[in-house]
């Protein structure tokens, strides 16, 4: 697992082992301290033994203990090691009134604070300081005269145990803290990317239908009129007509397979290959005129300008899905298709027919409309639809240059 891939907890986790080494190497130069100056001081009444004999306990229950203990593998083993450590250091103390062991204490305390919970610690703390207080009074015969100086020890002791080891914990819970809310808005970020991507997959699908739509299934539909155009001709005997559509179905056909590859190739489409929007929409003018006697008109005003693949997506989209819904329900016998570049901000696609027309207000069966909405929206544009009963209708898009 890299660095990057490890959770901020582990990471902190990981930290913690990489400070260990300097915690058994403070302990091992106070230890050391401690022996040295047992060696050099003047002996207590039973002599160095003793001492040293306690010290080198101390010392194998750190090496087997307090490590375990300092990597936090079960906090039995800091119970043990600090009462064997403390309790060495108390009968040192008890043995030896004049020893300098207390140097211990710079690494005891703080290894309270390090192996054991907040409250074991604080805890361990007052039991220490009390039981060192009443052995130093105890060597001092209890005197009530000494017992102020014994007293205010203790304090000190005390109070410089507890402040150094909250600080440590506070340190070492706000890392921690840290850490948890680093994993939690890391997850969050992972939700909300897992979320962006089905987002993403949602409107992929929705541009693959539209575009399905718009393409594939307006090209059936051309399929389909011109084959009852066929059924039509050859009933009446009218061969030359029916090769016609015949051939109108082919090219029709083939156009759509064009198109389908271009979908799955994510090419612009088929109409655009090597040609102007307005050389596509000419094409499409004529190639609906030719389907069943629908009149389609194309006409440009103003000067063409380049307007970037998806703009022109978006207008060529829009004039196939108006076109494709006057063949199927307008009943038109005219349909007129207006580019206007006049205005220097936007472009204007217009297509009105002479067809039934329909009511906007009333309730919309299909998605034919609603994915026209969707394009404009997309490039920054809006569409907007009139249409009465008897009326015709007119769908206006306007696209930002």
């Amino acid at each position: 697992m890299t660095t990057t891939d490890a959770s901020s907890r582990e990471q902190f986790s990981a930290m913690w082992r990489r400070q260990q080494p300097a915690w058994h190497g403070a302990m091992g130069f106070v230890w050391l301290a401690a022996v040295v100056v047992t060696l050099v001081e003047d002996p207590g009444p039973d002599g160095r033994t003793p001492s040293l004999l306690l010290l080198g306990a101390m010392a194998l229950a750190y090496v087997v203990l307090g490590v375990r203990a300092m990597a936090h593998e079960d906090v039995r083993y800091a119970v043990g090691y600090h009462v064997v450590a403390w309790g060495a250091l108390l009968t040192i103390q008890w043995v030896d009134p004049g020893t300098q062991s207390w140097l211990l204490f710079f690494a005891l305390f703080p290894q309270l604070w390090a192996m054991m919970p907040s409250r074991w610690a604080t805890v361990a703390t007052f039991v220490v300081v009390i039981a060192f207080s009443l052995v130093r009074w105890a060597q001092l015969d209890f005197d009530p005269a000494n017992a102020t100086e014994v007293l205010i020890s203790a304090t000190i002791s005390t109070g410089l145990s507890l402040s150094l080891g909250l600080f440590i914990n506070r340190i070492i819970g706000e890392a921690e803290s840290r850490a948890e809310t680093i994993d939690e808005l890391r997850a969050a970020q992972q939700r909300l990317a897992a979320a962006e991507r089905d987002r993403g997959v949602h409107e992929e699908r929705e541009r693959l239908s539209r575009e399905i739509h718009d393409t594939l299934a307006q090209g059936f539909t051309s399929v389909v009129a011109l084959s009852r155009a066929v059924d039509a001709a050859l009933a009446r005997g009218d061969v030359a007509a029916a090769r016609e559509r015949l051939s109108l179905i082919e090219a029709t056909a083939s156009d759509n397979l064009e198109e389908a590859r271009l979908i799955v190739a994510e090419l612009t489409p088929g109409h655009l290959q090597s040609r102007t929007l307005t050389e596509a929409l000419e094409r499409l003018g004529v190639a609906v005129s030719s389907e069943n006697g629908l009149r389609a008109d194309v006409r440009v005003e103003g000067d063409p300008v380049p307007l970037g693949g998806t703009a022109e997506v978006v207008i060529l989209r829009t004039a196939q899905e108006a076109l494709s819904n006057v063949r199927r329900h307008a009943s038109a016998a005219h349909v007129g298709l207006t580019l206007a570049y006049a205005d220097p901000d936007r472009v204007v696609l217009e297509v009105s027919d002479d067809g039934r027309g329909f009511d906007t207000g009333a309730p919309r069966t299909g998605f034919g409309l609603d994915g026209v909405h969707a394009r404009a929206a997309e490039v920054g544009g809006r569409v907007r639809l009139r249409s009465e009963p008897g009326a015709g209708t007119t769908l206006r898009l306007e696209v930002p240059r």
